[in-house]
């Protein structure tokens, strides 16, 4: 039984479907793709909920059957193949510590050359495995990693989130070294989840590369907008306030239905206990929130060129651009040129400041976004 939360709008992590806004049809949807053997490719923005929809359906899948394994990890911010095969194995060893001295006493005989070190939180007292590994030996392990998950007795299923980072290593063959592992593994299911659309788009459905057409798509978007009031609604209710749908609608339309701005701001909100939640004060939580951030936001200003920041803010105060090399938009913000523009859009799309969705480019971070267009 999990221990109830004291702020119900979780801001990171997981802790359990209660606190897991809706999505019900989605994670039905892998749910059942995985229990009938299908590979999965899930695509959303980052900070959609694709890590939270992975472990609502891996929980779901666990007390159905708790002898299978359930791996989740996440790759965002591993440079090289050495880096992957560390995160790999270190999600490897939590899994079968979770599941038993039994199970890992196995996995470490297996995979001796990862030399696994058990220790305590010292905050939470739970246990955690880190993992070290010679970068000689980093091609030798992911066999042997792979090979273990190939050889269990029953069903694994494996999310590696990020998944489009893979394309940044130096080595060039891993994705045709996964392919070619991967479809061999009958018992292994794995999601591959990402952030950057059209490099998933690329790796998945491009007949040159090796993973074309080997998975189920999963496009994920923003929750329905009545589901999402229903659960924020339900939990104000119980601390004896009020959240008009009207107060609630202002909230999910200034975000897009963005799942994690509305949650911070929620949890913001719920915190204050305020008997009747009015659209004034989601504004002062929203600006909070900003404010908050400036010392972080003035740090990345600090770390990008001038033009760069122009066509930032530029984008910040239209809130969304079709096309940034318009004529119209170049001279309303003064920038220099149409291809002053394309460099600096390009390397902020590179830098994950700009983000390109269907109608247009928009500040990837939407607080950011706010900020930058009082500046």
């Amino acid at each position: 039984m999990n221990e109830k939360l004291q702020n119900p709008f979780l801001a990171q992590g997981y802790v359990s479907p209660e606190y897991f806004c809706d999505r019900e049809k989605e994670t039905k949807e892998l749910e059942n793709l995985l229990q009938n053997g299908w590979n999965v490719t899930l695509i959303s923005p980052r900070r959609m909920g694709k890590t939270g929809l992975i472990k609502n359906t891996f929980y779901h899948l666990r007390e159905a059957d708790k002898s299978n394994s359930y791996i989740y990890v996440d790759i965002f911010g591993s440079k090289d193949m050495h880096g992957f095969v560390e995160k790999l194995s270190e999600a490897v060893f939590d899994a079968m510590l979770s599941k038993g001295e039994k199970f890992l006493k196995r996995a470490t005989q297996v995979l001796s050359s990862c030399r696994p070190v058990i220790s305590t939180d010292s905050l939470t007292g739970s246990p955690s495995v880190s993992v070290s590994i010679e970068p000689s030996s980093t091609e030798t392990t992911l066999k042997s990693v792979l090979g273990f998950l190939k050889d269990s007795e029953k069903q694994v299923f494996i999310a590696i989130d990020e998944f489009q980072e893979i394309t940044y290593y130096p080595e060039k063959g891993l994705e045709a070294d996964l392919r070619s592992f991967i479809q061999f593994m009958p018992n292994t299911h794995f999601v591959f989840s990402g952030s950057k659309r059209h490099l998933m788009m690329d790796m998945f459905m491009s007949p040159k590369r090796p993973f074309y057409q080997s998975t189920r798509l999963m496009d994920l978007k923003a929750i329905a907008e009545k589901n999402y009031y229903r659960f924020a609604l339900k939990f104000f209710k119980e601390d004896g306030c009020s959240l008009t749908e009207n107060v609630f609608h202002k909230l999910y339309s200034r975000f897009n239905g963005h799942t994690w701005y509305i949650q911070v701001i929620l949890k913001i909100l719920y915190s204050w206990h305020k008997h009747d939640i009015s659209v004034e004060d989601v504004r002062n939580a929203i600006k909070e929130q900003v404010v908050s951030s400036t010392a972080y936001y003035e740090n990345i200003m600090n770390l990008i060129a001038d033009k760069q920041y122009e066509v930032l803010k530029a984008v910040a105060k239209e809130h969304i651009v079709k096309e940034p090399t318009n004529g119209k938009f170049i001279h309303d913000y003064q920038l220099k040129s149409a291809s002053s523009v394309t460099s600096a859009i390009k390397a902020l799309v590179e830098k994950e400041l700009l983000y390109r969705t269907d109608d247009g480019y928009i500040v990837y971070d939407r607080f950011f976004s706010l900020w930058l267009a009082e500046r």
